[in-house]
């Protein structure tokens, strides 16, 4: 097996475990799901939220085996000059596969570093409350809007990543990016 596949196995199998520890036994409705008029416990499918205390729980569990895969990988697997992907550019296609079962968004967030893609720059107030929040020193950033619980928790960046991220630092202060990942809830 070579690498970068051993890599998405790696990747795949430490986070579908993290989704089987965090899914509850029913599903969550889609994102998006449970607007107005509708039951704040059930939607029109009939399937159960989760509540806030529980999705802080799950997504803190995925939030550590995401960062725990990602570390991991990058110093085992990867290597620049092999041209193997970035490991950050694999989960997100392991994001893609697991999203709809655990009914849940994923994505990465640039804090204080250079941005690999665009796409990793903030989207709303939120997410740019979140950067500040990382900035200043907080593990996480989380709040409870329009029935989605978003959380953001802090990436640390581990030194081969800075060669990318911060070419021309001066100093080996910490650097790190963020993991957005967002669900319905309940709210009451």
């Amino acid at each position: 097996m070579n690498r970068n596949r051993l890599f998405v196995f790696y990747a795949f199998a430490v986070v579908m475990a993290a989704c089987l520890l965090a899914s509850p036994a029913h599903a969550t409705p889609p994102i998006g799901a449970g607007k107005t008029g509708e039951s704040k416990k059930n939607t029109a499918s009939g399937k159960k939220r989760l509540t806030v205390q529980e999705a802080r729980g799950r997504t803190a569990l995925l939030h550590e085996a995401f960062h725990a895969t990602l570390q991991i990988v990058h110093l085992q697997y990867f290597s620049e000059d092999d041209g193997t992907p970035i490991p950050s550019r694999t989960l997100e296609a392991v994001f893609d596969a697991i999203q709809p079962g655990c009914n849940m968004k994923f994505r990465w967030l640039a804090v204080d570093a250079l941005a690999m893609n665009i796409d990793h720059a903030p989207e709303d107030a939120f997410e740019r409350d979140a950067i500040e929040a990382l900035k200043a020193g907080k593990d996480k950033f989380e709040r409870v809007e329009n029935g989605v619980y978003r959380r953001v928790g802090k990436i640390t960046f581990a030194s081969q990543c800075l060669k990318c991220h911060l070419p021309s630092r001066t100093s080996n202060e910490d650097r790190s990016a963020g993991l957005v990942i967002s669900t319905p809830v309940r709210e009451h």
